[in-house]
């Protein structure tokens, strides 16, 4: 299963080096950027210290359980959901997506039934979405992990990204 991940991410990668900016590519895919959501609390969205970039804990308003309400994919659609999100304070921190260098990483807790142990099937919603917005630079070291979240919301994700040198 291991080489079969491979080949897909290279070709990935190699699909997206058609020099198409990420903007392209969610023009391309269909996506367009919501406002980026306001904080909930004593918190700002995101702060920036030299070239990285943090984001806070993101989440779409999409509520449930997975493994008890939600079905892996529909909890894969509220991951996808949630980057679409992030990448709308992305877009808001620093104006353009191609000033993204990498994404560094990627914390993702899914709201999970206590029995339910996919949490990284969920999380590939946000990271299958990475890759084909930014190709390689998409690709992020990741935890993926089952809590009870704020609000009973499916998925939520806090991201690293190290940013193009602004010199």
């Amino acid at each position: 299963m291991k080489p079969l991940f491979g080949i897909f991410i290279m070709t990935m990668v190699l699909l997206n080096a058609n020099a198409q900016t990420p903007e392209q590519k969610l023009i391309e895919l269909g996506i367009t950027l919501p406002n980026p959501p306001e904080p909930v609390a004593t918190y700002v969205t995101w702060r920036r210290a030299g070239n990285m970039l943090y984001i806070a804990g993101i989440a779409a308003e999409i509520p449930g359980q997975v493994g008890k309400d939600l079905t892996i994919e529909q909890g894969y659609e509220a991951a996808k959901q949630t980057g679409i999100q992030i990448l709308s304070v992305i877009k808001s921190a620093v104006g353009d997506l191609n000033k993204v260098k990498q994404f560094v990483r990627v914390h993702g807790m899914v709201n999970s039934a206590p029995n339910f142990y996919e949490q990284p099937k969920v999380m590939n919603g946000f990271s299958d979405l990475m890759l084909k917005v930014f190709g390689e630079k998409g690709l992020h070291a990741r935890a993926a992990v089952g809590n009870v979240l704020p609000d009973n919301f499916a998925v939520e994700i806090e991201v690293t990204l190290e940013l193009v040198s602004s010199n």
